[in-house]
């Protein structure tokens, strides 16, 4: 697995692995109306383009392509963590976060799945609200996390 920066070729793969991730991996812990209307499957990939470039982003690849991806913004917001289905629990989700908490200072926070709070939890974030947030009509659970990074003497 190779760890690198995000390129502008990549954002329609980022967004396959997105629909397919949330639709295989989420899929124990949300109903099929849920996953539908997360991931509907039409990006606007413009936008994500945009959003990942002003991001720092970090995407995974080996042989077979983009096994996962995240990216945080300049605030500390860590705004997507996927992994492809395929992939899950290889420490690619561990080795993307630790880039992205690298990058940040101060506090890191994310909107954590339920599928993905098990996650955040180990790695030292608390959950400091859940929420329901409408996407197509449809509420989804999910948990505001927080995490404060130790500053060190090279930030």
């Amino acid at each position: 697995m190779l760890l690198r920066a995000y390129q502008p070729d990549d954002c329609k793969a980022l967004a396959e692995l997105f629909f397919h991730t949330v639709h295989t991996v989420n899929a124990r812990d949300y109903r099929p109306e849920q996953l539908n209307a997360w991931a509907d499957g039409y990006v606007d990939l413009a936008a994500w383009d945009r959003s990942f470039r002003q991001h720092f982003t970090v995407v995974a690849v080996d042989g077979s392509g983009v096994i996962g991806f995240g990216d945080i913004d300049g605030t500390g917001y860590l705004d997507r963590l996927y992994v492809h289905a395929a992939h899950q629990r290889e420490g690619i989700a561990a080795a993307i976060c630790d880039l992205l908490e690298q990058h940040a200072a101060g506090t890191v926070t994310a909107h954590a799945s339920i599928t993905a709070k098990p996650f955040f939890e180990k790695r030292g974030y608390q959950t400091r609200k859940e929420q329901q947030v409408e996407r197509h009509g449809v509420l989804l659970t999910n948990y505001i996390m927080e995490k404060r990074l130790q500053q060190t003497a090279s930030r």
